[in-house]
């Protein structure tokens, strides 16, 4: 089953290119990884992929659904996002588990609305599983921005979405929160129960293990996509990157340095 179809997709804005004809294919049993340097169009193909966004051109489906055909707010509830911007929504005073309640209604705050036990329970079983059920009942602003990250995760699968998005989870985060990040990302990869999976990141030090495609993008272009072991070549980063590198894997991780 493909997930996501991007087919000659272009977004323009004012006399602006942000994506230039991507075309781009994810199957149900892929796990992908976007990269690329900033302004490369990353954090925009997320949109188009969550149904936030439509393509200026081309045409994009999602979940079997193409955009612009489709009624994207019952479509965006089976797709879970993490990002920056939806993280600065969430006001510092609240608790952690309403973090992660408000989901089901599409909300960054309790108000009026009613949860069921059973949402309760689903709440904290998915703390539990990004280890910080512990602080369910803490303010969110309590948090070690590593904990955010995980209680954001939690947050974006509490709809049972069939896609799941990140963009750039482990921005900000120092290395021992880096690496309990990744390895909460490596056993949701490998959940046969999880939903697919597309991760955006700047560093390939951030490909959690479990991973297998990525898409690297450069100046609104797709300049390579496919199997990690294919595409991940210093060739295709110095180029995605502009700037020579030299790409090493050790075990199932990857690291990238600067020639010299």
């Amino acid at each position: 089953m493909t997930v996501l179809d991007l087919q000659d997709v272009t977004i323009r804005r004012g006399g602006t290119i942000i994506l230039d004809h991507v075309t781009w294919s994810v199957r149900a049993d892929e796990r992908w990884v976007v990269l690329g340097p900033n302004g490369a169009g990353k954090t925009t193909l997320l949109q188009i992929a969550s149904g936030r966004m439509h393509p200026t051109s081309g045409t994009a489906s999602v979940l079997g659904s193409r955009l612009g055909a489709v009624d994207v707010f019952e479509l965006r509830p089976r797709v879970g996002v993490t990002s920056a911007a939806l993280a600065d929504r969430i006001s510092g005073g609240e608790r952690v588990i309403d973090v992660v309640l408000t989901a089901a209604y599409g909300m960054t705050g309790r108000w009026r609305e009613h949860y069921e036990a059973l949402d309760h329970e689903r709440a904290r079983a998915l703390l539990d599983v990004f280890g910080v059920a512990r602080f369910a009942d803490r303010m969110f602003g309590t948090l070690s921005e590593g904990e955010r990250k995980r209680v954001q995760i939690a947050r974006a699968l509490m709809t049972d979405p069939e896609l799941l998005l990140l963009d750039e989870p482990a921005a900000g985060l120092d290395l021992g929160g880096r690496e309990e990040l990744l390895a909460s990302l490596t056993e949701l990869a490998h959940d046969a129960l999880a939903p697919v999976l597309v991760l955006v990141t700047h560093h390939v030090e951030e490909i959690p293990v479990g991973f297998t495609h990525t898409l690297l993008l450069r100046e609104g272009r797709a300049h390579a996509a496919g199997p990690l072991d294919e595409v991940l070549t210093p060739q295709n980063l110095s180029e995605t990157f502009g700037v020579g590198l030299v790409v090493e894997r050790h075990g199932e991780r990857w690291s990238a340095r600067a020639l010299g």
